[in-house]
């Protein structure tokens, strides 16, 4: 075996060049990331955040609205408050389903990747932020190799 910088004879076994130093290892200095690894903690504080903004107006119209009666013209059809009660009910749900899904990312659980690929595809309705972190999260998560480098890291934790 020869240097490829100098020429120099090497031994078998031998890691650096004597006369000129060059490194002939062929051991990476720092381990690769996957492609998956990567990606992983910024989709689970996009998933935070968005459901920290759903959160929001959710708790504003379940008490805004539970008190409708007091403020409300007596000419509002009496559904009206109900009915923003409910979507306030559906994004507090929301919320609490998108909390459950960066926690279970950030702490590899098995189920998390499922969920959030299910509700990555209703969230891409959730236009334009729901929609950016649907796509994100499909292409992320989605591939047939991440789902197996997911798997390892799962196994792993």
């Amino acid at each position: 075996m020869f240097c490829d910088r100098c020429g120099a004879q090497l031994a078998p076994g031998q890691n650096f060049c004597p006369n000129c130093g060059k490194s002939m290892s062929t051991v990476p200095l720092m381990p690769q990331k996957s492609r998956l690894a990567g990606h992983m903690r910024l989709l689970a504080i996009l998933w935070l955040a968005l459901s920290a903004f759903r959160l929001l107006p959710g708790i504003f119209l379940i008490v805004f609205f539970g008190h409708a009666r007091d403020f409300l013209p007596p000419d509002v059809p009496g559904f009206v408050p109900s009915m923003l009660q409910g979507i306030g009910m559906m994004l507090l749900i929301g919320a609490g389903i998108g909390i459950a899904i960066a926690w279970g990312l950030l702490e590899r659980q098995p189920w998390a990747r499922m969920l959030a690929i299910i509700f990555g595809c209703f969230s891409l309705l959730d236009m334009p932020f729901g929609t950016a972190l649907g796509v994100y999260t499909l292409w992320v998560l989605l591939p047939a190799k991440s789902e197996e480098e997911y798997r390892q890291m799962a196994k792993a934790a």
